[in-house]
Order: structure tokens, then C-alpha cells, then sequence
């Protein structure tokens, strides 16, 4: 069963940044980093972390809005989602670049080998720690921004910079993620000769994998779920 606990990582623009940490029992065979949604580590990220817990992997979960709204962490009513589209607003690259190096320099003191998973921003925040950092893998669940959007610069342009194998899942349903803009980070990875994964569920919404939000879709997450573990397995262990 796994166990829990908030740490305190140092970052290195001197700033203080809480991550939720989950640990499997007995030694890991892998750590993961888990970024979140706008949301901050609510229960759900919190309950994400826990499952790879249980699948033997040691979750580190970062406050991404820790330099501004610390300890944030709400629902998914159409208010909470306003508020949390404003915090998304603040956040910069070079901010968000120094808080993955922070998040991997702890995962690596606690296994060999460590992968990166997120949901929306924290997709896309996936995508980039396959840029920043050397994991081992990404998995990318609808990431809003890689390709470029109103709220973030996009990644595409950096697609020969990844480091890793990446999985990514989009909803076929996803209005704020258009097939145009999936088009053009599979575009981006195949030009640049990278190893990828790319799976649509037709008939799923953003926000598919979270059983909290009415757009969660149980056939859709029933999928999803063992294809990650068989991605992790594969560049992990």
C-alpha cells in the first residue's frame, strides 16, 4: 500500500516549491513525475499519484503555481475553472523549465529511471520534460499547448530537442484541442525522426481520464490506463 507525504523541493530561482509524494511499497522500480491540470494537486492528482504508487513506481506530484498562489487547489466548477485559467495565465517557460529540473533532480535521488505523465497543461508539461530534462519517457493526456494556443506558446518548434519516447492520448471530442493542432505535434515528431505514440478516442472530451469531471469516459480511461503501464514497462521497468 502506498504512502504519502507533501516535501518542500528548492528550486533554483531560490523560490520554495511543495510536490506531493507517493511511495509504493517496498523498493520502486521506477519514479514518475505527475503534472497537473490547473486545478493544483487537488484529490485528483493526488489520487493519480496514488495509482502509480501502487503500480510500484514512486509519483512525484509539483506545485506548479507555487510562486503565486501556493497551496491552490479547487474543483471543476465553471468558477474554479475561471480561476484556474487565470493562474495558468501567470505561469512563464523559464519558471515552468526550472521547476521540471527541480521535480527530476529529486525523482532521480529516488529511483534510476524516471518517466513524466500530465494532464492538459500538465500534458503539455510532459512534452517539455521530454525537451529539459533526460527521462526516460513522456506521457502527454490531452495536452493543451503544445501546439500553440491562446494561454501558452507551443512546443512544436522544439520537437527535435526531445529527449524521450513519448505517448500521447487526445479526445476526439477535445473542442479546446482541434485535429489540427494533434496533426501538428505528430508532424513536428515525425519530421524530427522521434519516437512516438499517438492514440484519439473518437468519442472522448478533454478531461477523459479524470473521474471527477462529467467528461470523464469510462471506456476511454479502461484503454488508456493499461497502454500507459505497457509504455512505462517497456522504458522503465
Amino acid at each position: 500500500m502506498a504512502n504519502s507525504e507533501f516535501v518542500t523541493l528548492k528550486v533554483s530561482d531560490g523560490t520554495d516549491m511543495r510536490a506531493y509524494i507517493s511511495r509504493p511499497a517496498g523498493n520502486p522500480k521506477g519514479a514518475m513525475m505527475v503534472f497537473q491540470e490547473i486545478f493544483g494537486i487537488n484529490s485528483h492528482i493526488r489520487d493519480v499519484a496514488d495509482r502509480y504508487a501502487a503500480q510500484g513506481y514512486i509519483a512525484v506530484a509539483p506545485e506548479l503555481f507555487h510562486r503565486f498562489a501556493p497551496g491552490f487547489e479547487c474543483g471543476y466548477s465553471p468558477d474554479e475553472i475561471q480561476k484556474g485559467i487565470g493562474y495558468l495565465g501567470q505561469l512563464n517557460q523559464p519558471g515552468l523549465e526550472a521547476d521540471i529540473k527541480a521535480t527530476f533532480d529529486y525523482a532521480k535521488t529516488q529511483a534510476a529511471k524516471v518517466g513524466a505523465v500530465g494532464f492538459c497543461m500538465g500534458g503539455r508539461c510532459a512534452f517539455l520534460a521530454g525537451l529539459t530534462v533526460p527521462v526516460n519517457c513522456a506521457v502527454s493526456y490531452y495536452g493543451g499547448g503544445i501546439a500553440p494556443n491562446q494561454y501558452m506558446p507551443g512546443l512544436i518548434d522544439r520537437a527535435a530537442e526531445m529527449k524521450a519516447p513519448v505517448l500521447m492520448f487526445w479526445g476526439g471530442k477535445d473542442g479546446m484541442i482541434p485535429p489540427s493542432a494533434v496533426q501538428s505535434v505528430t508532424e513536428a515528431l515525425r519530421a524530427a525522426g522521434k519516437e512516438f505514440a499517438n492514440v484519439e478516442f473518437s468519442w472522448a472530451d478533454h478531461g477523459f481520464v479524470c473521474d471527477q469531471r462529467g467528461s470523464f469516459n469510462q471506456a476511454a480511461y479502461n484503454q488508456a490506463w493499461p497502454l500507459t503501464l505497457a509504455f512505462l514497462a517497456t522504458h522503465i521497468g
